[in-house]
C-alpha cells in the first residue's frame, strides 16, 4: 500500500514538473526561454545533470521529467547528452555501490519499501543474460536494476557494454519527446510515440523470458 502511494506521488511530480514547463513556455515562448537558459551558461546543463544523477541514486525521486525538460530547454542533441552522461554516471554509481558494499548500503538508497524489488531482479539470472540485462535496463526500472547488478556475479565489462547500449536505444525518446513538445515538433513526437512503443514491446518480451 506504501508502495502504490509512493508511486502516485512520484507521477504526480513528474506532472507537475511537466506542467510547470509548458507553462512557462507558453507564457514567455521557447525562444526566450532558450535565451535565458544560454545567459546561465554552463550552471543549467549542469543542474538538470546534477537532478537526473540524483533522481537515479535515490530511486523514489522522479527522473523522468529531468529526460523530458532536457529535450525542451536545450534540445535534442545537448539534452540528450546531458542526459546520457547523467544516466552512465549514475547506473555506474549504483553498481559500484552494490558491488562495493553490498545489500546494506544499497538499502539505505532505495529504502527498505523498495528493496525487495531490487533483490527479486538480482535474482533473474542477470549475469547470464546480456539481452535480458540490456532489455531491463530500457526500462522504468533501470535504476533499480543497476543496483540489482551489481549484486550479482556479473562482470563490470558486461553490465558497462549493457548500460551502453541501453542508453543509446531507450534516452533518445524521452528526450525527444521533451524537444517535440516544446519545439511543437510532430516529427520528434512521432518519433518518440513509435520507439516508446517498440521498446515496451521488446523489454516485455525479454522480461517474459527472464521470468521463465
Amino acid at each position: 500500500m506504501k508502495y502504490n502511494w509512493i508511486k502516485i506521488l512520484r507521477w504526480f511530480a513528474i506532472g507537475v514538473l511537466i506542467t510547470l514547463a509548458i507553462w512557462l513556455l507558453n507564457k514567455f515562448g521557447i525562444e526566450q526561454v532558450r535565451e535565458q537558459v544560454d545567459r546561465v551558461g554552463i550552471w543549467a546543463p549542469a543542474i538538470v545533470f546534477g537532478l537526473r544523477f540524483t533522481s537515479i541514486i535515490v530511486p523514489v525521486l522522479p527522473g523522468t521529467a529531468y529526460a523530458i525538460l532536457a529535450g525542451g530547454l536545450f534540445g535534442f542533441a545537448q539534452g540528450l547528452l546531458v542526459v546520457a552522461l547523467a544516466d552512465l554516471a549514475s547506473c555506474t554509481f549504483n553498481f559500484y555501490i552494490a558491488r562495493r558494499y553490498g545489500r546494506s548500503l544499497v538499502e539505505r538508497f532505495v529504502g527498505q519499501q523498495f528493496m525487495e524489488k531490487v533483490d527479486r531482479l538480482a535474482q533473474q539470472h542477470l549475469e547470464g543474460n546480456f539481452f535480458l540485462m540490456t532489455g531491463l535496463l530500457m526500462t522504468g526500472l533501470f535504476d533499480f536494476v543497476a543496483y540489482a547488478a551489481g549484486m550479482t556475479t556479473m562482470r563490470w565489462q558486461s553490465y558497462f557494454l549493457a548500460l551502453i547500449v541501453s542508453i543509446l536505444i531507450a534516452k533518445p525518446l524521452w528526450v525527444a519527446a521533451g524537444a517535440g513538445i516544446f519545439e511543437g515538433s510532430q516529427l520528434l513526437l512521432g518519433f518518440a510515440i513509435l520507439g516508446a512503443l517498440g521498446i515496451g514491446i521488446v523489454t516485455a518480451i525479454v522480461q517474459r523470458q527472464g521470468s521463465q
